[in-house]
Formats: structure tokens, sequence, C-alpha cells
């Protein structure tokens, strides 16, 4: 413990000189992006660039992890399934393990292998045994975003190789994060794994924030050329709660100084108190460039045709779907850096910080307001049509008639994305079922019509 606390000192205080010295022209600039999220509340505490595209690396993993959490859960896969390694799983590029052709490797072991090690093999074999080929799971892994509220994310593979149609925000790795966490907190503790043993070798793991920071749980760190180094990390001290993600940074050294500067810094600020904020957007002081609509709460349409939730009592929904009016209520909300924040971004980027604004309506989640689709504000920007097929209480339901949906007329919905949208009406909770992407009304109206043909409501309506 003394060694550890002497590190993370050093670490500090290295930082703290380093802001001294500029970087070098060109260093990661158009790269960098950060976050700092209240796990307590949903306030978002600092950010610079949080929903401009970036490519996340292996931070991609922690949706492979997700989506192979969730299998461990339902009880498609079990700790000690032993997991096979194809050819093509084999001759994924470096990191790995180095499998050959034929061999395998346990669940449990699987999952500490893409924490500890980022092993692109392993995350290519996990992607074949769920989705049938790396490529399929991806597009589970993509679909699986939008229905957590990731609205800026496409995932291609399960490792995060370079690929240019590969990539995510700050803001949606905040959002998976904290997803990890409330999701699945037991399989969460992996997120720990600081080294790992295998074939009777130790391997040790990259995320060093982990021994050197008191309240550092996880997450996951990532590096590609094309990206710079990213991390996300998730801190708890008492009941204080925050999770950070930064992309982009020049170095591992530099990004672990910048993330614990932020953990530091923003800890203190963090509420102790568990309450669900929900904000509609302030006016902001410069336009990001991804125009990506954001699902935030309202009341229901009461339409003739829509399937009417029976509300449920409070006990009977599960902590997994309740905790989707978190993550919705987090894309809804931006803060931007303060002046206390600027020397903090100083060490990878120099731009100038844009106004900050506060959070207007905090309240706790017994007294949500009702909340609407809200689009990311760009100028000029045209307004996109949507459809609603359901809204049902829980988040299961609503993800299988979208599943039905798209099976039913799959010409229809080819090019639309799927997704739910939680809601509270006093307290009963409820999900709409929705799919996204009609350029047009009569697009939408047509897809209502295939969808009604087959016995499905439908409505549209504009984001």
């Amino acid at each position: 413990m003394f060694f550890r606390k002497i590190l993370y000192a050093l670490t500090i205080i290295i930082y703290s000189v380093s802001v001294a010295y500029p970087m070098s022209k060109g260093d990661s600039i158009d790269k960098y992006a950060a976050i700092v999220m209240d796990a307590n509340t949903g306030r978002t505490l600092y950010q610079k660039n949080s929903n401009a595209k970036r490519y996340p690396a292996s931070l991609t993993k922690m949706m492979t992890l997700y989506m192979f959490f969730e299998a461990l859960q339902t009880g498609r896969i079990f700790r000690n399934t032993l997991i096979p390694i194809s050819a093509y799983a084999a001759s994924r590029p470096p990191t790995r393990l180095g499998f050959n052709p034929g061999q395998t490797i346990a669940a449990e072991t699987a999952a500490k292998a893409l924490i500890a090690k980022s092993a692109n093999d392993v995350a290519a074999a996990i992607g074949e045994y769920l989705g049938g080929s790396e490529k399929n799971f991806a597009r589970m892994m993509t679909k699986k975003a939008r229905r957590l509220g990731m609205m800026n994310t496409n995932f291609i593979n399960a490792s995060g190789l370079p690929d240019p149609q590969n990539y995510s925000t700050a803001r949606d790795i905040a959002i998976l994060s904290l997803a990890l966490r409330k999701h699945f907190p037991h399989q969460y503790r992996l997120f720990n794994t600081t080294q790992f043993k295998f074939h009777n070798k130790i391997i040790a793991g990259h995320n060093k924030l982990i021994k050197s920071m008191d309240g550092v749980d996880g997450i996951k760190t990532g590096y590609t050329r094309m990206s710079g180094f990213n991390l996300a990390s998730s801190r708890r001290q008492g009941e204080k709660s925050i999770v950070a993600v930064v992309m982009g940074g020049k170095s591992a050294f530099s990004r672990d100084a910048h993330m614990a500067a932020l953990l530091e810094h923003y800890m203190v600020q963090a509420s102790d108190v568990k309450t669900l904020v929900a904000s509609r957007m302030p006016a902001f002081g410069k336009v990001e460039h991804m125009p990506i609509p954001i699902p935030v709460a309202k009341a229901p349409l009461l339409l003739t045709e829509e399937i009417v939730a029976i509300p449920l009592a409070k006990n009977m929904i599960s902590d997994h779907e309740h905790d989707s009016a978190l993550l919705t209520a987090l894309t809804s909300e931006r803060a931007v850096p303060s002046a206390a924040a600027d020397a903090i971004n100083e060490i990878i980027i120099k731009n100038p910080p844009i106004p900050t604004y506060k959070a207007k309506n905090s309240v706790h989640s017994a007294i949500m307001p009702s909340i609407e689709m809200v689009p990311i504000f760009v100028e000029n920007e045209k307004k996109r049509w949507v459809i609603q097929i359901a809204s049902l209480p829980t988040q299961s339901e609503a993800d299988r008639i979208l599943d039905k949906a798209s099976g039913s007329v799959r010409a229809v919905l080819a090019n639309a994305e799927s997704y739910t949208q939680y809601f509270k009406q006093g307290e009963a909770h409820y999900y709409r079922a929705r799919f996204s992407g009609f350029p047009s009304k009569q697009a939408a109206w047509n897809a209502c019509s295939q969808l009604k043909k087959v016995r499905f409501s439908c409505y549209a309506l504009k984001e």
C-alpha cells in the first residue's frame, strides 16, 4: 500500500510539471476527447469533444465483454465453458495469446484475457462463439449499443483492430462503462484483474491505475496508431462514484497521468447521494460535428393502435431494466470544462475551453420530469422520422418485439436502427420500441403500412 501511494503521488507530481511544457504540434490534438460522469447522478462533470467521432481501439472489447457477461447471466455459457479457437481467430494480429487452431479457452479465462491482455484472438473467438461469425457479432454489438443509448457508435469487429467503420465517442464509452458496472456487478469485478495465469505463466495487465490509485476498480485500456492511447476508468470513494474516459493520449504515461488528474479533481465534485438527473439540453457555445439523435424520456402518446403497457409494481422492475433510465439521462446532459480544469486539458490538447453550463431541472428519480427525444444540436440539421411499434413494461419485451418486427419485414427495415426509449409515468415504467433512420414521413408511413399488414401496431413521428 505504501509503494502504491508513492507511485500515485509521483504520477500526479510529474503530471503537474508536464503541464508547463506544451506538446509538440500534431501530437494527438485531433484525436483527444474526454468525459467525467458522476455515476450517482448521471451529471457530466467535465467534457471535451465528448460527442466527437473517435476510434475506441481495445475499448471495443468492453462491448464484447458486455455481450459475454449477458450470455453468462442468461445461462448460454458458463464459467468453465470451453470456447474454440478457429483458424480465423488464431490469425488475428497482436496483442494475442498465441493459440493454434482447434485449441480452446475457458470462458472465465477468456474474459480475463480480454481485460488484462486485450487479446485479439480471444475477442474474435468469443465473437464467433456468440455470433456465429465475428461480422455478425459486430452487428449484434452495434444493436446492443443503440439499446443502451450509445447513439454515435458503430462496431465492425470484436477486438477494436483498426477499421474506419469501428468508431465511438467518449460519452458513449462512459455510458457503456456505467452499464457494465450496473448490469453485471458480479462479473464487473473481473475488470479489477491486473494479472492472470495462463498455461502456467503469469500474464500482467496494462491498466496501471488499478494498482497506483486508490479507489480505481477498472475498466479498460486501448491503443492503436489510429486512435492514440485510450482509457476508461471507474473510481469509488465512500459513497461517491465516477467514471471517466480519455481518448487520443500521446503516450500511455501521459494518458494515465491525465486520467489520474481528472479522477482526483472531479471526485471532489461528485455527489454522495444517488439521484437520477434528467435535463433538457442547454444551448452551448460550440457545435460538435456528429448529428446523432439522443434518447431522453417523455409521457407516452396514447394512440388507439399502440400496445398499452399494464403498470407494474416498482419491485417487479429489475435493476437491469430500471438502470436504462440512468443511461438515457446520461445521454441528455452536457457539461464542459471549467476554468479550473483548463490546466488538466493541456497535457493532451491546447484548444481553448468552450463555455460552462450547469444542468437545469436536476431532481431525484422519484420526481423525475418527463423526457423526450432530443437531437444533439447541429445548425440547420433536419429532423428524421422514426416509427414506434409498442410501449412495453420491460426492456426484454421491447427487445423481443423489435427482433420480431425486424424478422417480419426485413426489406423495409434493412436500413433502420432499432432502439428502446425508457420513460416513467407515475410508478409505472415503460420502454418504447422504435426504429429510426427514415428520411421522410412517406418512408416512415410506408414502413408502418408493411408492419400493419403483419399485425404490428405502428405510427410515425419526427425525432
